[in-house]
């Protein structure tokens, strides 16, 4: 059973087992079995597609509530960088950071600060001898678990450095028990805002050894009819934003690639084009550059699930945004990436092509599907509960699942019996 927590979930009796879902996973991680979604935990890498895609709303992603932040004495809102732009003409982020105050939380820490931090440090990464080209960026979740799932060739050229998240949590901390000596660390609860799933699961889970210094992760959506009630454009602001265009721009797709400062890079959004980039880089069909930014989710953050905003208006409303920010208020260092800055290792997980972890059980195995495969229409069409033959022959061979799902290929054997039995019946007469 897998241990990775996850935070896709599905509401089994709103599912109608139409197989929409299971046509836009992207790892094949989701059955219809009994009328009836079915997701596998150690394939599910919690992109949010299915969540996206399910017309009747059984996919849903599970995060903490907003009352749960009365479980701690001092609360820091991270917001994201992609909350911003979910307002309609707003012109100064200090009006969202008062409105977080204004809801309950006891302090705010950008995580578009901690953004330009990272792009410091990642700026300073791609200089170094003797890495593995192109750097592919870990700051978003599904990208990492995709690549160690479903690309191992592809593990050693992910960036060994902690997302923004991790960053501003670490700082938000320290600045907190300076303000306030006679608070305990347990006693701050961190809370990201987050606008995906994956990174709800990231927050549960980790990365490989190390354990996220985040406390609560909340649903974007939730926060954002909170803040309407409370945002006024002619109130006092007692907070001042840190974070310029840099750390903003990590909202969409290309803002940290943009960051780097460097011509040899690559941008991707959306789940079939990061497949199809990965792939690419893993045949050596790409020209060489130095960095690779891949986003799940179309647009980037801004199209996260959990966010309110068509992620092409939060793209144009980035724009407008920006406009009235500095490049970056971060002030850069001579000195490398502190020892705060890495992630001690990447996650370990089976990768999902691996069949057995005997060479020869391997192909024994392979050469059965490959049998099954032949045998059936060749179609795709979802029918037995898989969204391809392949998979449903990979099932067949598992004990997962039956010959005789194949809808298509039984009713050519009940067809063959009818045409038999006729055929009979007047060479009888």
């Amino acid at each position: 059973m897998s241990s990775y927590i996850h935070s896709v979930s599905l509401d089994s009796s709103k599912c109608t087992g139409c197989t929409t879902c299971m046509k836009h996973c992207p790892t094949e991680a989701i059955r219809i079995r009994n009328g009836c979604a079915v997701i596998d935990a150690d394939r599910c890498i919690d992109c949010g597609e299915c969540i996206r895609n399910c017309q009747n709303h059984a996919k849903k992603s599970i995060y903490n509530t907003f009352d749960e932040i009365k479980a701690y004495k001092y609360t820091i809102a991270l917001p994201a960088p992609a909350l911003f732009e979910q307002f309609e003409n707003l012109d100064d982020i200090d009006i969202v950071l008062q409105g977080l105050l204004d809801i309950g939380f006891d302090d705010v820490f950008e995580v578009a600060q901690a953004a330009e931090i990272v792009s410091d440090y990642t700026r300073k990464y791609l200089k170094t001898e003797g890495i593995k080209k192109p750097a592919i960026s870990t700051a978003c979740p599904v990208i990492a678990r995709l690549v160690c799932l479903r690309f191992p060739f592809l593990k050693d050229n992910l960036v060994p450095l902690l997302p923004p998240i991790e960053i501003a949590a670490s700082m938000a901390r320290e600045e907190a028990l300076k303000k306030n000596p006679d608070l305990k660390p347990e006693d701050i609860g961190i809370c990201f805002i987050s606008p995906c799933p994956a990174k709800v699961s990231y927050i549960k889970n980790g990365f490989g050894s190390y354990k996220s210094q985040v406390d609560l992760a909340i649903s974007m959506s939730e926060i954002y009819f909170m803040l309407i009630n409370v945002m006024k454009r002619e109130k006092v602001r007692t907070i001042t934003s840190k974070a310029g265009r840099i750390g903003i721009s990590w909202a969409m797709c290309g803002g940290e690639a943009s960051a780097l400062f460097n011509d040899k890079i690559i941008a991707a959004d959306g789940i079939k084009n990061v497949i199809s980039v990965l792939d690419q880089l893993e045949d050596g069909n790409i020209p060489p550059v130095d960095f690779v930014e891949l986003n799940a989710c179309p647009g980037g953050c801004v199209g996260g699930v959990l966010t309110i905003e068509n992620p092409f208006v939060s793209k144009n409303r980035l724009h407008a945004l920006r406009r009235y920010l500095p490049v970056s208020q971060y002030v850069e260092t001579e000195d490398y990436v502190p020892d705060k800055g890495y992630s001690p290792d990447l996650p370990d997980y089976k990768p999902l092509n691996r069949l057995s972890d005997s060479i020869g059980e391997s192909m024994r195995i392979m050469a059965q599907i490959q049998a099954i495969k032949k045998s059936l229409p060749g179609i795709d069409c979802g029918s037995c509960g898989a969204p391809t033959c392949r998979a449903f022959a990979e099932d067949i061979v598992k004990g997962k699942a039956d010959q005789n799902d194949c809808l298509i290929a039984y009713k050519d054997i009940i067809k063959q019996y009818i045409e038999n039995y006729s055929g009979g019946e007047k060479s009888d007469s």
